[in-house]
């Protein structure tokens, strides 16, 4: 693991995450989970049927004996939605002491996407037209240069920083420290890992899983297997599986359409909503895909003074 330590592997345009320490590791776990301090007293196997029985049965707080520390840049409207995981210590950039760096995140063309049509908060599967893509970047690109310049002449004019910052862009970054036990990091991990998280905040999930794989390998092999590519039924679903099981349609894959209209009937008799139906139907359905791209290149890494220097250049 010490060779992942200090690699600051970049994110989105202008982004990274680094892991720059870390406590404890899968013998951390199972010493805590046997109320023992001797080390080896299991062998391998033993210790990765343990973490597996934790991690089946939910006893998390043995998972609570490791820590990590991450150095993250990311923009303002990630680190809005990152910050509600309220269980983690950190620090922040401030506007309010330094000069804010004018790094701007920029959308690639295919994250161009229309609203979705059932998700409120999500995006759709098409992108919109390339001519509306062409005027929105340019009115994009005019509204960054001039909250640039207006940010600029505050400061010049030596109007406080905290005051000069406030007309700034969500897309500008930001900075921190974050420090989060593995159990808290794990929950991060399994709903900003998961395809309806936000693309953008799905790619520093990426790294981060990619780091607690090589950091506790166990840990994260019966993480992958019991949450991340699980799936939970609620009271309501198990009826209906039960009454399919026992119709002997064990197909799920190639339901014809009469059947799936039966499935839908038994859905509305059981009291799901179009939304319950639609997710039990998806789950029931596909096979939970794991995250690709999760595997960490060391090529790809750079080093602290990479992004300092792109901090300092962006801040004149």
């Amino acid at each position: 693991m010490i060779e992942f330590k200090n690699k600051y592997f970049p994110v989105l345009d202008h982004g990274f995450c680094a892991m720059v320490d870390y406590m404890g590791d899968d013998q951390a776990i199972v010493r805590a989970a046997r109320c023992s301090y001797g080390a080896g007293t299991k062998s391998v196997s033993d210790d990765r049927g343990l973490i597996r029985t934790l991690m089946r049965e939910v006893h998390t707080s043995p998972f609570e004996m490791c820590e990590v520390v991450l150095h993250v840049g990311l923009p303002i409207f990630v680190a809005r939605q990152w910050i509600r995981h309220r269980t983690a210590s950190l620090n922040e950039y401030s506007g309010r002491y330094s000069v804010m760096p004018s790094l701007y995140y920029t959308p690639n063309d295919n994250r161009h996407q229309v609203q979705h049509a059932q998700n409120k908060q999500g995006s759709g599967p098409v992108c919109i037209d390339a001519d509306t893509q062409v005027t929105l970047s340019e009115q994009r690109d005019a509204l960054r240069a001039d909250a640039t310049n207006h940010y600029h002449q505050c400061l010049e004019a030596n109007l406080a920083r905290e005051l000069s910052r406030i007309d700034l862009p969500l897309s500008t970054y930001t900075y921190w420290y974050w420090k989060i036990d593995l159990k808290n990091l794990l929950h991060f991990l399994r709903l900003r890992l998961d395809q309806h998280a936000q693309w953008e905040i799905q790619q520093y999930a990426k790294v981060i899983a990619g780091l607690v794989s090589k950091w506790v390998p166990l840990t994260w092999e019966a993480f992958v297997d019991y949450q991340l590519c699980s799936a939970t039924f609620s009271r309501q679903e198990l009826e209906i599986l039960k009454i399919l099981f026992y119709a002997q349609e064990l197909d799920i894959g190639t339901l014809t359409e009469e059947y799936m209209f039966y499935v839908r009937s038994l859905c509305d008799k059981h009291g799901l909503t179009a939304r319950e139906q639609s997710a039990f139907l998806d789950k029931i359905q596909c096979t939970p895909t794991f995250p690709a791209n999760i595997v960490l290149d060391l090529t790809n890494a750079k080093t602290p003074e990479f992004y300092q220097n792109m901090i300092n250049e962006g801040a004149v």
